[in-house]
């Protein structure tokens, strides 16, 4: 067992990459966000480009202090590489919905519930590509790999490797661990990557990778996470029925269960953590629709003029444009949004109010669904600078509401990878 080795994790944002670094007791010592530069070589490169600046910033005398690495990325965000490596193509981002066009395909093969049947999911980016690339480029192909799986390579130099969080969109089993049988029979199925644990070893870093930046020759990367669950990992959830409300510019909630809960009717899946599961899903709903009204000086005064207490008699399902995921899967649902109250704080209460109704609408869901309830709620992303906000949703919910330990998914990555170094294998 090592303690006294330091572990780096790395989150690979939508507009840049950021890194935290941790001690054996999980204080975090070092922190650094680099910005995707511009590349005429594409998006990949742009992420090498700032994997590369990111690990240039680590100090000199705290390079050869860690012990492993680890990354994550954006859940489906996926690229089709050569067996060097080399991307094939661009890579489709997670939100990507361009696989529409072969989504009742997929409905052919996957079962109904199967998080893969999705316009966005992984494995219908692959078949989309499948169906669209040249035969030139579809023979180069020998991976398709997540966001977090190519950079990780970067580091490590071992092609075809992921995590099984990363690999749930592509279709791969969670709970038998393993790919359905009916994977091993396509015409795709020599890109599907070799599947490990999160946390687990995959090798060290490259000799060179170690002499540019100071690394000990003897640092690990391991596998990494998506950014929602690393974000999860950061917050100091960690016991049956500890929740993560994220506040961002959409509304996600995961909740950790003693039970697995998968129905895509209702925008709900789960991944595995260990022997539990983090089961949860993702609203429209959220700060973008706050911010679509009030900037953010705007909203911090009018939330400070707000009375938590005080009753507003308004009933609104803030969404920006028609179309909800969870926990009504509806992609027609309109906004409610009237009647406009001439006062904007009470305008913006009842916006509050809102969202933290779909928020205990997505609880109350998952509970009835079979997932564990919730003790306690975490809370993440930038709403969760409101107090007055915490104040409603407290109220609303009847249920403890802390802020995260940490609201940075590279902590959370840095957990996972110095959770390697202290594990007994």
């Amino acid at each position: 067992m090592v303690e006294s080795s330091l572990a780096l994790g790395i989150d690979l944002g939508t507009s840049g990459i950021r890194g935290a670094v941790v001690d054996g007791h999980k204080q975090v010592i070092w922190q650094c966000r680099r910005a995707y530069p511009d590349s005429v070589n594409g998006l990949a490169q742009s992420w090498q480009t700032a994997l590369y600046s990111l690990l240039g910033h680590l100090p000199y005398q705290m390079a050869p202090e860690i012990g492993a690495i680890a990354v994550n990325g954006t859940s489906a965000t996926v690229l089709l590489c050569d067996a060097q490596g080399c991307p094939l193509t661009e890579p489709l981002m997670y939100n990507d919905g361009r696989g529409s066009e072969v989504l009742d395909y997929v409905r052919s093969l996957a079962l109904p519930e199967s998080p893969v049947v999705s316009a966005t999911s992984s494995l219908t980016k692959l078949l989309w590509w499948h169906h669209t690339l040249s035969a030139e480029l579809w023979e180069r192909a020998a991976y398709q790999l997540s966001q977090a799986d190519w950079v990780s390579a970067q580091l490590h130099g071992q092609w075809g490797i992921s995590d099984y969080h990363n690999s749930l969109k592509l279709g791969y089993d969670v709970g038998e661990l393993r790919y359905p049988d009916w994977m091993y029979d396509q015409l795709w199925s020599h890109l599907l990557p070799r599947i490990v644990a999160p946390g687990a070893v995959i090798g060290p870093v490259r000799e060179k990778i170690a002499q540019r930046f100071g690394l000990s020759l003897t640092c690990q990367v391991v596998a990494g996470t998506t950014d929602s669950i690393a974000a999860f990992l950061a917050s100091g959830a960690e016991c049956i029925g500890d929740a993560v409300t994220s506040l961002g510019s959409t509304l996600v909630i995961k909740l950790l269960s003693q039970n697995r809960v998968d129905v895509s009717q209702y925008g709900v899946y789960s991944h595995r953590l260990g022997d539990l599961w983090l089961v949860g899903g993702a609203s429209n709903t959220g700060g973008a629709v706050l911010q679509h009204f009030f900037d953010v000086p705007t909203l911090d005064s009018l939330s400070q003029q707000i009375d938590p207490e005080c009753a507003v008699d308004l009933d609104y399902y803030p969404l920006l444009t028609p179309g909800e995921r969870f926990p009504i899967n509806d992609p027609n649902l309109r906004p409610r949004l009237t009647p406009r109250p001439a006062d904007d704080v009470t305008f913006l209460q009842g916006l509050l109010l809102g969202i933290a109704r779909i928020e205990k609408q997505g609880y109350d869901l998952l509970a009835q669904l079979g997932a564990s309830s919730p003790r306690q709620i975490y809370t993440a992303g930038g709403g969760a600078k409101n107090e007055t906000w915490r104040s409603i949703r407290t109220n609303l919910l009847q249920k403890p509401i802390k802020i995260a330990a940490h609201t940075e998914a590279a902590v959370g990555s840095a957990y996972l990878a110095i959770e390697s170094l202290q594990t007994d294998y």
